[in-house]
């Protein structure tokens, strides 16, 4: 009698995987460092996107024939945020060596959700780290996730607990007796709208306050906006301030909001996605002002901080209350004081997730390996390329600035007749040229080209680029529209 063959999907011939790797590895490397010799993004042909219509493989593929697949029909088609000319979205560029690090936590295939590990050791340094940057005290908690949208829901999800008591996670909010509103500003980002959504709250629950000239929240409709709450038997619970808006960079008045928070007894969150992590700038981080009364901060470290996708962090000041927001026990979940179940609390008594990537270690490598002075020099290179890309604007008589310059966000446009439509079609050549990809974005009603400065790799050469490109395709865009009429 046989019995059948133990099947693993290890190999059978290590030193051939190893080879094979190695190829891999240096090809990715080349690749990250010839970046600028690419184009920034081009078009996938129908030919490649037809490999991707191919039915569920059966049987077994040799692994360099897997890769030559990956190098022809998905390496060059990625939108490009890697390339020092990406200037679309708020993206950072990856750096080599959390590629490395990313390789080493799949390896270790670990899942942080809890129990006695170093890798969840490795993330509550982290938290100890942030801690101390914010100035929070020791017992603050906080949690890797996958970005600011769910960081900025578990902020909700936390102020919402504070508000109406544990109880509102058996009963819901209905049985609290209480009408919760929150208010952020317009200019802040769809996630927060998302997070009342999600939470149950319902969009309508958030107030979107106007903002001032410089796109900072308008502090006096926001106590007008409270005011007129309480007098309409609605419950203030909730304000998020923002560091460093989506579309322009601006920082809201931390402190006052801070202060606005205390008076009220409000949750006081901070969206701070890419902007919170300047405080490691030395000469950014008095901008930021006030983050450190916050009662929780969403940010990414996949921004600014330039740690490869994705790197999302929540840090709440008070820890208890964000235990009691998510701790659920369930048998299969139970603590011991020794053994592999011993570590409590576990990350996954603060988010919802049970299981969790080792996203703290690509962190931590680039922390370690770079330090936080390193990283947030990156920062300030990045805003000193905005103030050039800015004087390089003033100096061009067919371009105009849209929106001051607060951080590393640029938005401007070409000057003509029907400049909304040139813009676009301006932004849409640039992209598809390869050589800089900026987006665009909505300012006081106007298009405007957006170029968002995060890449640690772009420097003069390629705000150049953009100023000239924009240029030229702004002349040929007028010829072309001027022919149609």
């Amino acid at each position: 009698m046989h019995s059948e063959q133990h099947h693993s999907l290890d190999p059978a011939d290590w030193d051939e995987l190893r080879a094979q790797g190695h190829r891999m590895l240096d090809d990715i490397f080349d690749y990250m460092q010839n970046l600028r010799d690419k184009p920034v993004w081009q078009p996938a042909p129908q030919a490649v996107r037809d490999v991707f219509h191919a039915p569920l493989p059966r049987d077994p593929s040799d692994l360099a024939e897997v890769h030559q697949s990956f190098m022809q029909n998905i390496l060059p088609y990625a939108i490009g945020n890697a390339h020092p000319g990406f200037m679309g979205w708020v993206q950072g560029g990856g750096t080599p060596v959390g590629m490395l690090a990313e390789m080493l936590a799949a390896g270790i295939n670990a899942n942080v959700g809890g129990r006695d590990q170093i890798p969840v050791e490795v993330e509550r340094q982290i938290t100890r780290w942030l801690s101390e940057l914010f100035e929070f005290p020791d017992t603050a908690s906080g949690i890797f996730v996958t970005g600011s949208s769910v960081a900025n829901l578990i902020g909700v999800l936390v102020g919402r607990t504070r508000a109406t008591g544990v109880a509102v996670r058996k009963t819901g909010v209905a049985q609290s007796g209480k009408r919760l509103i929150g208010y952020t500003s317009i200019a802040a980002h769809a996630c927060i709208a998302q997070a009342f959504d999600l939470s149950g709250l319902g969009t309508e629950a958030l107030r979107l306050i106007p903002v001032n000239a410089a796109g900072q929240m308008n502090l006096e409709a926001l106590r007008a906006s409270i005011a007129s709450d309480r007098a309409n038997g609605y419950s203030p619970f909730f304000v998020a301030g923002t560091a460093g808006t989506v579309d322009t960079g601006s920082i809201d008045d931390l402190t006052t909001i801070a202060d606005i928070a205390t008076q009220e007894n409000l949750w006081f969150h901070v969206d701070g996605a890419y902007g919170a992590l300047a405080m490691m700038a030395k000469d950014l981080a008095p901008r930021f002002a006030g983050i450190q009364r916050a009662d929780s901060i969403a940010l990414d470290f996949h921004k600014w901080a330039q740690v490869q996708y994705d790197a999302g962090f929540i840090l709440v000041r008070d820890g208890g209350m964000h235990y009691d927001t998510f701790a659920a026990p369930a048998a299969y979940l139970a603590r011991e004081t020794r053994g592999m179940a011993a570590g409590s609390p576990w990350p996954t008594d603060l988010g919802p997730d049970l299981s969790r990537s080792f996203r703290a270690l690509k962190t931590w490598f680039s922390i370690k390996t770079y330090g936080a002075d390193g990283i947030g020099q990156v920062m300030s290179r990045s805003c000193a390329l905005a103030r050039y890309l800015k004087r390089r604007i003033d100096a061009e008589p067919q371009l105009e600035l849209l929106a001051p310059v607060s951080l590393n966000i640029v938005c401007f446009r070409y000057r003509c007749d029907n400049p909304d439509r040139v813009n676009a079609d301006i932004a849409i050549a640039l992209q598809e040229s390869g050589i800089v990809a900026p987006s665009t974005t909505i300012i006081n009603g106007s298009l405007a080209l957006r170029a968002a400065l995060f890449n640690h790799r772009t420097d003069e050469r390629d705000v150049d680029a953009l100023i000239k490109a924009t240029l030229e395709f702004g002349k040929t865009e007028v010829q072309k529209l001027s022919r149609d009429i």
